[in-house]
């Protein structure tokens, strides 16, 4: 097990081009650790730069405080998942797991040991003496963790390991990833663009973009207090709603004017108003997820109260045990997931109100959240 850590890191690459700016990061040792965003946003060259595949730029590059910018990859005892299985179709899986051991020369004991270990690890015992053709996509991916894990580095890098599998597969095998991580306890980092994955297996998200690091925490604590509004609307699906509009009334009784319906007044936390007053002078933008929107039918009274929204239901989407509503309040969109169904058609206007205690400011200008 080792400590990774990135002061400063940077890579430009020789046309001029900036994939990755100052980034960083400690992580601990044997902690999960996942780098999640969008497609060039820099978490796949960062792992790179771990790994030794990519030149650093700038900055260090730290294993257990020995800096390793300049050290050749087969010595920083690291062992990588690619996105591609890459198995050599014509060796058995027992000679696939043990074909990075047999290159160091270690006796075949020692090697006959660790594939078995690994094998029993993942699951493969009955199947190391089949070819890679013989097998589903499952198990191939598990034979390319298992030659990685026969290596016992202290260190181990999946750069989108799953994503050639089906939702079925990928689930399996996040789930007997989070398992591995348990028994062995050694340190990991994980690159993926999928947000299920990265919030269901790490400690802790590093959320990308652009080249740079928006913000680091562990699952839970980014979706629920996201740093800015790129970090709002990249993770959860659907993502946070956004109104833009600002702070008015009283300073004991706040509330937010949306600009998409300035009729209606929606009453705001006064410490979150405070905090809002000494962070920023900017026009400001609310943020609420869409299970702390809650959706009813409009009638004569609830139409007349200042604190609910008007809205028209655009689109359902029925997902069994709930229903995702897609509304438009003025020229704005909300989305309310709801837990049971409460309209059964679009074109309906209902009403709609804001779970106070889970809302977020953010300046509309910079886009970086209240906190």
């Amino acid at each position: 097990m080792a400590r990774v850590t990135l002061e400063g890191v940077k890579k430009t690459y020789d046309d001029g081009v900036v994939a990755v700016h100052d980034v960083d990061l400690d992580v601990a040792d044997g902690e999960f650790v996942v780098l999640v965003g969008p497609s060039g946003c820099g978490k796949s060259t960062t792992l790179r730069m771990i790994a030794g595949l990519e030149s650093i730029t700038a900055g260090k590059l730290l294993i257990d405080g020995r800096v390793m910018n300049d050290v050749p990859p087969a010595e920083r005892d690291i062992a990588m998942v690619f996105q591609s299985y890459a198995l050599y179709p014509h060796m058995s899986v027992r000679e696939n797991m043990g074909f990075a051991l047999r290159l160091r020369k270690l006796p075949k004991k020692e090697i006959g040991q660790r594939v078995r270990r690994a094998a029993a690890t993942l699951g493969l015992e009955s199947l190391l003496d089949r070819t890679p053709r013989q097998l589903s996509g499952g198990q191939r991916q598990r034979v390319a963790i298992g030659r990685a894990l026969v290596r016992e580095p202290r260190v181990f890098l999946f750069d989108e390991p799953l994503s050639n599998l089906d939702a079925k597969l990928r689930g399996e095998m996040r789930r007997e990833l989070a398992a591995l991580h348990r028994r062995l306890g050694t340190t990991m980092i994980y690159v993926t663009h999928d947000q299920l994955e990265a919030m269901t297996l790490g400690d802790r998200i590093v959320v990308m973009s652009q080249g740079r690091v928006r913000q680091v925490g562990p699952p839970t604590e980014v979706y629920d207090h996201p740093a800015d509004t790129f970090v709002a609307t990249f993770l959860g699906s659907p993502p946070m709603n956004l109104l833009y509009g600002t702070v008015d009334g009283t300073e004991e009784a706040p509330v937010f004017r949306p600009e998409a319906q300035p009729s209606a007044v929606i009453p705001l936390p006064r410490e979150l108003v405070a905090r809002a007053q000494q962070q920023t002078e900017h026009r400001l933008l609310l943020g609420v997820r869409p299970e702390f929107v809650h959706v009813a039918e409009r009638d004569d009274v609830s139409a007349r109260r200042p604190e609910v929204l008007t809205a028209t239901v655009e689109l359902i989407e029925p997902l069994g045990h709930e229903q995702l509503l897609h509304l438009r309040v003025g020229d704005a969109q909300v989305a309310a997931r709801m837990p049971r169904r409460v309209v059964d058609r679009a074109d309906t206007t209902v009403v709609v109100q804001f779970e106070q205690e889970h809302l977020q400011l953010f300046d509309a200008v910079t886009g970086v959240g209240v906190s």
